[in-house]
């Protein structure tokens, strides 16, 4: 009950910035809007650059969405469908989400299929899950990289206390300026 208080307050407060510049529009985009994850929302009402981009990003997927009752000619359909507009149109959806991934996210999800990628810019629940997940492997895949790092340094100290020691039994006046000189190269 306390989320749906929350996402009515937030949809009213967005409603209420929409509305003076797009009446006609302003419930539908509101709507849309509120689709996106609760703290996405709070930071585009916090920032009125990024609700402003977001509004436009729903406004030109609005249009897609009204397009496809037009009578497209062959050559509008294959540029529509191309992997670059696909790209470009996915990545507009996927930046409202603000992640700070995506390009990367974008490039994960393009992937797949064109049907599934065109399933991903008409189905924003759908697009939702997908970028969360992305984003969940993307943070793995850093997480990973930073325990392999670990593991190289504590392996390197490791080395470097052995041939400290070994040193130090056969010179030990010098040990440390020659254990340190043969312990940075790697």
């Amino acid at each position: 009950m306390e989320d749906r208080v929350d996402l009515e307050s937030l949809g009213e407060q967005l409603y209420t910035k929409i509305y003076p510049q797009h009446k006609e529009n302003a419930g539908k985009l509101t709507g849309m809007l509120l689709e996106l994850p609760g703290s996405v929302l709070i930071q585009m009402l916090q920032d009125e650059s990024m609700l402003s981009a977001a509004v436009e990003k729903a406004i030109r997927a609005l249009q897609l969405q009204l397009e496809p009752n037009r009578v497209k000619s062959k050559d509008e359909e294959d540029v529509s469908v191309s992997s670059d507009s696909l790209g470009e149109q996915l990545f507009e959806l996927v930046d409202v989400y603000s992640t700070g991934h995506s390009q990367k996210i974008t490039g994960m999800l393009l992937e797949q299929h064109k049907d599934a990628v065109l399933k991903l810019l008409s189905d924003p629940k759908l697009l939702e899950e997908q970028v969360t997940l992305a984003l969940k492997t993307l943070k793995e895949q850093d997480e990973e990289t930073d325990i392999s790092d670990t593991s190289d340094a504590d392996e390197k100290e490791k080395l470097g206390e052995e041939l400290f020691s070994l040193v130090e039994g056969i010179d030990p006046l010098h040990a440390n300026d020659i254990t340190g000189t043969c312990y940075t190269k790697d």
